[in-house]
């Protein structure tokens, strides 16, 4: 028996490691250490997936060196809602009667 607990305490001690398999959840986890926010690095993995990691990191980058933030990714947050309720830029078509 005692084979056995030293085999599940082993998976148990494995589980805890963090295994990264595509970019994108490096990327994630990379936002979530700039902006010290590992508690919350599963929402950073996934808009990592879902949008353009690169800006996003950037973004995290630039909050990361504001010293007078004081909760980085509430901010970080903060900015991301207002790039994406920003109006696009791309030219309207025009309207013919």
């Amino acid at each position: 028996m005692g084979l056995q607990n030293a085999y599940f305490k082993k998976l148990r001690e494995r589980a805890k490691t963090s295994r990264v398999y595509v970019n994108y959840q490096l990327e994630g986890l990379e936002i979530a250490r700039l902006l010290g926010d590992e508690e919350h690095k599963s929402l950073y993995i996934k808009l990592a997936k879902e949008g353009d990691a690169r800006e996003l990191r950037r973004i995290a980058g630039e909050v990361a060196e504001m010293n007078n933030v004081e909760n980085k990714g509430a901010y970080f947050m903060t900015l991301l809602a207002r790039r994406k309720s920003r109006p696009s830029s791309k030219p309207q078509a025009p309207n013919h009667k």
